[in-house]
């Protein structure tokens, strides 16, 4: 069989295809993303989709597996609390076709808000996990999970983590199967979640999860390895398992557990009783530690290992040797933290910019995505940022209780275009409805960016490069009923005008929108067009008053009392700058690309 380097994210979406997958969607989001990305590459027999949010994403499978077709939904950890709630119906209904959900955790915060441990649903919303421990195991569990949520009735969970998500290794290459369509039959009794009909399902759902228990207590997914060291083993899953081979070698024994809901209590254990000594190993929250001890064995786990970041190798074995790994090295001098910036020419750095001239009358709040890099100095964007779509609708509740101080700010919350579809629609919606003394913007730069530049409604174009309608935001704004004398659509890299544009919201009581329209600078038809720009800076007329640095471009630096532009710095000829500097110091140049 052919056998070729994968990531995780690669393997998954193979492991899918393999299994007779039909339909895929997803809500990009990193480490997540690439799943939905691969899995479009086999678009002549899958469909899959860019949804607007990721309850939508597992709405779409779940529509799918109850007509029969093999089903799969991708996010990232904090996407399941938006999908949680037809996933927690769906636990008691269970399935047609196979239905698998990929939840990708981030341990360490990587690009994540939190580093919440979603193995902890499984039980929660009564639904089969899986915790796959290299890129070979994506393939085989993807495929493994459609056939378990067929057989016991069940929704599967397959938990990932950055690391897995991201590293690559070798995958070896099987066929598809037969498209495993299984027909359609009307049964209000099993899919209509009414409370008679959920009260019975859930009865349905123990009994199923007991059996499903007795199939992992022997399955092929939960090994045990036998060392020669009889007094130590270790209980462990996921990359959990491959930190601790390296740290323990092959002396000890290892029960690697890949399927992990229902946990096999039996196997586990016939385990743990072996052992003088059990080590259970894992990231995040002490999830098997919690299983092990409630069976009545001691063990050793985050008493000494981190519950918060990631592990790895020299981590586990400082925590729980006090030794340093052999193979690591102390730096004579670190390096200084380098913060994540906006790129050159990005158009977010102009509103923020008039945000600052205006931070007086307002108080901003932020929200996620690539403006959330603005919050650092010396842009000082906004005070605080919650999760997806909150950048609108807390700004409502955050009004009331400055007004309630007597405090006459305005409150000025941001989206941008791929959350606006997220949940910015809703939000603004209640903006609205409650005539809330705020201003909503919406930074329009014409693409998903921070998860690196995904379709969205606004696009025009599917994640299968097939052509879309357009969802214009500026219509879904003058739709919900907001006027012409409360709407503004700017450039925000026009100072004055975005200034305006701030100073108009903050003039008119009540709400007020503000749109602020301009590509990222690094989509590709963009960048090719500012190949040949960029800006330069006369050091003659230069005065070191640094006014340019307040924009914290990276295409600008200061030395000997002077700014100046570097021919390889990136500068895309934005203008920004030039609009700032009081000495006609800055000017924009053709270069030949």
């Amino acid at each position: 069989m052919k056998k070729i380097m994968m990531s995780g994210n690669e393997a998954i979406a193979r492991g899918a295809y393999e299994a007779g997958c039909i339909v895929a969607a997803a809500y990009p989001g990193t480490p997540s993303t690439e799943i939905l990305e691969s899995m479009a590459t086999y678009k002549q027999d899958i469909y899959c989709q860019w949804a607007t949010n990721e309850k939508v994403a597992a709405e779409i499978a779940a529509g799918a597996s109850i007509g029969g077709a093999r089903a799969l939904c991708a996010m990232k950890h904090v996407g399941v609390n938006v999908a949680a709630d037809p996933l927690f119906s769906m636990g008691y209904t269970g399935v047609n076709g196979g239905f698998v959900i990929v939840s990708a955790d981030d341990p360490g915060c990587h690009s994540s808000q939190n580093e919440q441990d979603n193995r902890l649903y499984a039980p929660h919303m009564k639904i089969g996990m899986m915790e796959p421990s290299d890129s070979e195991e994506c393939r085989t569990f993807t495929a493994a999970a459609f056939e378990l949520s067929e057989r016991f009735d069940i929704p599967m969970m397959i938990r990932m983590t950055t690391r897995i998500c991201h590293s690559k290794s070798l995958v070896t290459l099987g066929e598809r199967i037969g498209s495993p369509i299984k027909p359609y039959k009307r049964n209000p009794d099993k899919h209509t979640v009414l409370p008679a009909t959920a009260r019975r399902r859930h009865k349905i759902r123990e009994e199923l999860l007991l059996q499903m228990e007795e199939y992992a207590n022997a399955c092929p997914y939960n090994t045990i390895e036998i060392g020669t060291d009889q007094s130590i083993g270790v209980i462990t899953s996921g990359i959990s398992y491959q930190y601790a081979k390296e740290v323990f070698g092959e002396s000890v024994s290892y029960l690697k557990l890949g399927l992990t809901y229902p946990l096999p209590r039996k196997l586990i254990s016939e385990f743990a009783e072996k052992f003088e000594t059990l080590y259970v190993i894992e990231e995040n929250d002490p999830y098997l530690e919690n299983a092990v001890r409630a069976l009545g064995f001691s063990c050793i786990g985050k008493d000494r290992i981190p519950i918060c970041g990631e592990l790895n190798a020299q981590v586990i074995r400082q925590a729980l040797f006090n030794t340093p790994d052999p193979d690591s090295y102390q730096a004579e001098a670190e390096a200084p933290p380098r913060p994540p910036v906006l790129c050159a020419g990005c158009p977010h750095r102009g509103f923020f910019y008039a945000i600052n001239r205006n931070l007086k009358d307002l108080v901003p709040v932020g929200d996620i995505g690539c403006y959330a890099l603005g919050v650092n100095p010396p842009l000082n964007g906004y005070d605080y940022s919650i999760c997806m779509g909150a950048g609108i609708s807390s700004i409502i509740g955050f009004a009331k209780a400055l007004q309630s101080q007597d405090d006459t700010r305005k409150v000025l919350g941001m989206v941008g275009d791929s959350t606006f579809y997220h949940s910015g629609i809703t939000s603004l919606i209640d903006v609205i409805v409650s005539q809330a003394n705020v201003i909503a913007c919406v930074l329009d730069n014409s693409i998903t960016a921070m998860t690196g530049h995904q379709e969205n409604p606004g696009t025009g174009k599917t994640v299968m490069g097939e052509s879309a309608p357009v969802v214009d935001i500026v219509q879904v704004i003058r739709a919900l009923g907001v006027s012409e004398d409360r709407l503004r659509v700017v450039d925000p890299l026009d100072v004055e005008a975005m200034i305006d544009a701030i100073r108009s919201g903050i003039e008119i009581e009540g709400p007020f929108v503000i749109v602020t329209k301009r590509p990222c600078v690094l989509i590709k038809e963009v960048a090719r067009a500012n190949a040949g720009r960029r800006c330069v800076i006369d050091q003659d007329k230069c005065r070191g008053c640094r006014a340019c640095m307040r924009i914290a471009c990276p295409a600008i630096s200061f030395s000997s009392n002077k700014a100046s532009i570097s021919d390889s710095a990136g500068c895309t000829g934005c203008e920004l700058c030039m609009q700032l500097c009081k000495f006609d110091a800055i000017s924009r140049m053709e270069v030949q690309a």
